[in-house]
């Protein structure tokens, strides 16, 4: 009697099968097209406990057991300062997925809310990919993938040429200015959003919407 599958496996075997056409496929040939895994390198791959970085995540644990050459992963989950349900929900979508991830906290959350003027949003974007970059080099990684797909691409474009009037750019890889030997990659770059919806839906998945302390806090409010 063949075993049964665990609901890692098929969150796993689905990707390469059911969405083999629309996410396996895409993220296989971003990451040759753009050149984003070389032999050798260590990836801290950032999960923030969204449908995005979860689905990176599994991309990049099938890739890594297949792989034609030889290369790392870290599982990063950063803590900003999550309210225990949120922390749960990442913790448990991690061992239903079966990643094995390494969780370390940060004061983002706290800082954030401590400061006046400016965006809360933009402030907490930098310092995030700041905590990251540290933490994977402190891990020797020399890169940091993060779960920015297609529909991420166009709207950062759309976006800057509506506000901004300039084009804004969101390239497959790019080098730190600020890490020297550290590069930022996005597997995910070919991928399509409602491809990642129907594959969490498909297997039944739940992940984080939105862990903002600041939007819970309007929400509460009635805003």
């Amino acid at each position: 009697m063949p075993k049964e599958m665990t609901a890692g496996e098929l969150a796993e075997r689905s990707l390469i099968t059911k969405y083999r056409k629309t996410i396996w496929n895409r993220f296989i040939g971003g990451c040759k097209d753009y050149e984003l895994i070389k032999p050798g390198d260590r990836i801290a791959v950032c999960i923030s406990g969204g449908k995005d970085s979860m689905v990176l995540a599994k991309c990049m644990q099938h890739l890594q057991k297949y792989s034609d050459f030889p290369f790392e992963v870290e599982y990063l989950v950063m803590d900003p300062g999550y309210s225990p349900p949120n922390r749960e929900l990442i913790e448990r979508n991690a061992r239903t997925l079966e990643l094995p991830i390494r969780i370390f906290e940060s004061p983002i959350f706290g800082v954030v809310d401590e400061s006046e003027g400016g965006s809360p949003c933009y402030l907490c974007a930098r310092m995030r990919r700041g905590f990251l970059y540290a933490k994977a080099q402190e891990l020797g990684c020399n890169k940091i993938a993060l779960g920015h797909h297609f529909s991420d691409v166009i709207e950062t474009t759309v976006m800057g040429l509506f506000y901004g009037g300039q084009l804004q750019a969101m390239p497959p890889k790019l080098r730190s200015k600020n890490f020297p030997g550290m590069e930022l990659i996005r597997p995910l770059y070919c991928v399509h959003e409602d491809a990642i919806i129907a594959w969490k839906n498909y297997n039944h998945l739940q992940f984080l919407q939105c862990a903002c302390r600041f939007t819970e806090e309007r929400e509460a409010a009635g805003d």
